[in-house]
């Protein structure tokens, strides 16, 4: 089986694409939020992020415009990890991640406890750049890459999925590279 989905060519860098400016990054105001859906918000800070077990994941990542970047590696935070302390309500099923600048992005929640999910603030052995993401960028390798939000600055708990910034403008909610679900539901 190709490691290449249909209509995907491969690159060998990691292109640079996002809507607004880098945002600035201040690691004493930085936090990161997981609300909605828990009994009880919690708040993280960017060094209690960084003193959490550090997960290593190899993924061949895929973009809707067509590219794809074969075994890029990513280290960081696993997304179960920060949810293991928070308790998640029953009926929560879907996850908006929410990024600078108001962008989020939606995702079943099973899909963001994937093993090969990672909460990324490293990138091919070495620090994450600002263009692509630091201080925090999501990675989910299973879907299109506008899924893996850069500058992540919280997850909001929900019972009913919410279409994110890219699916409100006709993208496909599910984003399977697989299935070639670039646009509409």
């Amino acid at each position: 089986m190709s490691r290449i989905p249909p209509g995907q060519r491969v690159v060998k860098e990691l292109p640079v694409l996002h809507v607004g400016p880098i945002p600035p990054f201040d690691p004493e105001r930085w936090t990161f939020r997981i609300f909605g859906r828990v009994e009880e918000e919690v708040t993280f800070t960017y060094q209690e992020i960084l003193q959490m077990p550090v997960v290593r994941v190899v993924a061949d990542v895929h973009c809707v415009t067509g590219w794809s970047v074969l075994d890029t590696v990513w280290e960081g935070v696993s997304p179960k990890e920060l949810l293991k302390r928070v308790k998640i309500l029953p009926d929560a099923r879907f996850v908006l991640v929410h990024s600078e600048y108001g962008y989020t992005t939606n995702l079943p929640l099973e899909a963001l406890l994937d093993d090969d999910v990672v909460l990324a603030y490293r990138y091919n052995d070495a620090p994450l750049r600002p263009e692509h993401g630091y201080p925090l960028r999501l990675v989910v390798p299973k879907r299109y890459f506008w899924k893996s939000a850069k500058w992540v600055r919280g997850f909001e708990l929900l019972s009913e999925d919410r279409p994110g910034y890219w699916e409100q403008r006709g993208y496909h909610n599910n984003a399977d590279p697989w299935k070639e679900e670039r646009y509409g539901i």
